[in-house]
């Protein structure tokens, strides 16, 4: 046996709850009292099989309730929307499924797909009456980031309030309610119209009610379960004592990027552990405006209420690739661009820069004065966060294709 399956089957328990309000945390054991944690299948298995095939068999559901987390990894956002595996399902059709748009020809899976980590590979995604006016935000690990706001500009207080808005965008799916497009009140009346839905929501829930409040429940649980913790890095990280001991799988570079990564700027280091705390690498709730401002294919143009980013994990895929340009702009097309902007940041004008940025006492940017082979230590690194089951695991496909 190799030493990545010794170390992982040494390291994962079962997330059970996070007790206490910590940093926003709240205890997530709490079943949801508008179900059974799993329901029986009464339906018709004809109409789901002639939908899905093989898919979705609700009487052998896929595991999204009980998935097996890393024992360093703490934080859950949940609160009080437990995730089962009947809701999960419904989510993820849900997730997939286009006639969630006016002209039935954009899903949320259209602008994170689950080859790019849930994201885009395109600088900003097509929606039924244009485009979206930032590059789509990668899906991975939400469940356990610190922030709960979502969005670039964290206009979502929960991921419940944000899995709807989408829909209700006049470019994104349409179903706006003005200017002619019509009304969420309108899918949910088509979506009661298709006959997989009756039995769907009546397994989840008990009764074929579809309201908003639903949709954004059992969507939030599927994407809460996109979870990513078989990185190179999950690998180390589970045989050491803590992330700044050298890591036996690590390559020199690979330990050297994460010593700078972890280390502040006053040291020597890059500091990036100030606003991605590990091992969740997600972005601290108190981050201001990281220095970039741009506004896509408008250069004259300045947006400095982007305060949230993804977590840093899955920026590659398992194969070293970048899966799609960075930032709320898509102005760099590499992880070197991202950490050469971090490395001399020019603060002029930016009345909204985190103050970890400034720096130090004259406020005008930080000037890191990083080494291209640093530059090349911290991108190593950064690929180490890359895990491979999220992109192939079928509980996470398109569960339209047969």
């Amino acid at each position: 046996m190799n030493l990545k399956k010794i170390v992982l089957s040494m390291s994962i328990v079962t997330l059970v709850s996070c007790s206490g309000d910590e940093d926003g945390y709240t205890d997530i054991s709490n079943e949801n009292s508008d179900t059974t944690e799993n329901p029986t299948f009464t339906g018709s298995l004809t109409v789901l099989q002639n939908v899905f095939g093989d898919n979705i068999d609700p009487n052998n559901l896929d595991n999204y309730a009980n998935q097996v987390v890393p024992n360093y990894v703490t934080k859950d956002n949940t609160g009080g929307n437990t995730i089962t595996d009947a809701k999960a399902t419904l989510g993820r059709v849900l997730f997939y499924d286009k006639n969630l748009s006016v002209d039935n020809t954009i899903g949320c899976a259209s602008c994170h797909q689950q080859a790019f980590a849930f994201g885009d590979s395109n600088d900003v995604s097509t929606g039924v009456n244009g485009v979206t006016g930032r590059h789509s935000m990668r899906l991975i690990n939400t469940r356990f980031a610190r922030e709960t706001r979502f969005f670039w500009d964290e206009r979502a207080n929960t991921l419940e309030e944000q899995t709807t808005q989408p829909i209700q965008d006049h470019a994104e799916m349409g179903f706006s309610g003005q200017n002619g497009d019509p009304a969420l009140s309108d899918l949910l009346i088509k979506l009661e119209a298709l006959d997989y839905y009756q039995e769907l929501f009546q397994f989840a829930y008990g009764n074929t009610t579809i309201t908003e409040a639903r949709l954004q429940e059992s969507m939030a649980q599927f994407i809460r379960s996109i979870q990513s913790f078989d990185a190179k890095y999950d690998v180390g990280r589970s045989v050491v004592q803590n992330d700044n001991q050298q890591f036996p799988n690590f390559t020199a570079q690979e330990n050297e990027g994460k010593d700078l990564f972890f280390r502040p700027p006053n040291e020597n280091g890059a500091g990036c552990i100030t606003c991605h705390a590990a091992p969740e690498f997600d972005i601290d709730p108190m981050s201001l405006n990281n220095g970039v401002i741009g506004i896509f294919a408008d250069a004259t143009a300045t947006d400095l209420t982007v305060t949230r980013a993804p977590t840093l994990r899955d920026v590659f895929n398992s194969s070293g690739v970048i899966n799609g340009a960075l930032m709320h702009d898509a102005s760099m097309a590499s992880a070197t661009d991202a950490i050469e902007h971090y490395n001399d940041i020019d603060a002029t004008g930016n009345t909204n820069l985190d103050n970890r940025l400034r720096g130090g006492p004259g406020g005008n940017g930080q000037n890191l004065n990083l080494t291209t082979a640093e530059i090349q230590a911290l991108e190593a690194f950064i690929k180490t966060l890359s895990g491979t089951s999220v992109y192939t695991d079928t509980k996470w496909s398109d569960p339209f294709i047969n």
